[in-house]
């Protein structure tokens, strides 16, 4: 479940205006191997549990572009939708990223578990909007699709001292994160709650790491990323988030977030012809549960 910001405008997805692709060596990749994915939907990380139906709600701050500190909230839901990707049966998320009380931006993100615990990012479609809401840019990528790969959102057992990862790789778009497993075992307060033993990922990509600009992601067991802060002296958006709340969508509330999925999809078909177009349409689980 990604944050992602750019000013760039796209064309079409993964046709970038004036953008040089990007380029992370093999060795620096994950490799994906697709017959290790028995159930893949059912998501059962300790550090990152997904169940559908679930809501989870950030609120914060975040530097904007004249250097002052706005409001910020990110809503991710975890939908009963399935899209299979390079062959893998890929769980939905639909997020919504407010600014200042405005939509920013909207996305759909892939995700899968392999039979190790692994959970792997096969990608995302964000949508870009406005201050004035208009549409401004759509930097999917998609494993399998223009260079781009699979990644992993969080180890099975995260230790220390241990290399950074590939989150997922999309070069048409400059997608380049990775993961490293920073601290464990912090005492950390995140809205009304103190969640002790959390486990804590330095992020960042390759142009944020030359800049000396990282995301740190904080994560609580049995219940998922808690809080988000940074590190750098180069972070400019100095973005800061905590849970404040973790909700059970009942069977209305997940029929509304399932259609609005839905609706981002039927978009993503029209606007990003060079990649999401080359996809088969998103299924529902027979049991989401």
């Amino acid at each position: 479940m990604a944050v992602i910001g750019t000013s760039l405008l796209f064309v079409d997805a993964g046709m970038a205006k004036d953008v040089k692709p990007s380029f992370v060596p093999e060795e620096r990749l994950e490799k994906l191997d697709t017959s290790k994915f028995t159930n893949p939907t059912k998501i059962t990380n300790k550090w990152l549990p997904m169940v559908p139906g679930t809501r989870y709600v950030y609120d914060g701050t975040t530097t904007d572009d004249s250097g002052k500190s706005v409001p910020h909230q990110i809503v991710i839901n975890i939908t009963d939708l399935v899209k299979t990707i390079e062959g893998v049966r890929t769980l939905v998320s639909y997020d919504l990223d407010f600014s200042d009380g405005k939509l920013e931006e909207a996305e759909l993100a892939l995700f899968a578990q392999d039979d190790e615990g692994n959970v792997w990012h096969f990608g995302q479609y964000p949508e870009e909007y406005s201050k004035d809401g208009r549409f401004s840019g759509a930097p999917a990528w998609l494993a399998g699709i223009q260079g781009a790969r699979a990644g992993i959102m969080m180890k099975a057992e995260p230790r220390l001292g241990t290399p950074s990862y590939s989150q997922g790789y999309g070069p048409r778009v400059n997608w380049t994160d990775r993961g490293e497993t920073y601290q464990v075992g912090q005492e950390v307060q995140a809205g009304d709650i103190k969640y002790k033993d959390v486990l804590v990922i330095k992020e960042t990509s390759l142009e944020e790491e030359a800049n000396d600009a990282f995301q740190l992601k904080y994560y609580a067991a049995g219940v998922g990323n808690i809080k988000v802060g940074w590190m750098g002296t180069g972070e400019k958006t100095r973005e800061v988030l905590e849970l404040t709340r973790v909700e059970k969508l009942d069977a209305q509330e997940m029929s509304i977030v399932r259609e609005k999925a839905l609706a981002l999809e039927k978009s993503a078909y029209k606007r990003s012809r060079t990649v999401y177009a080359k996809t088969e349409p998103m299924t529902q689980l027979s049991d989401p549960r």
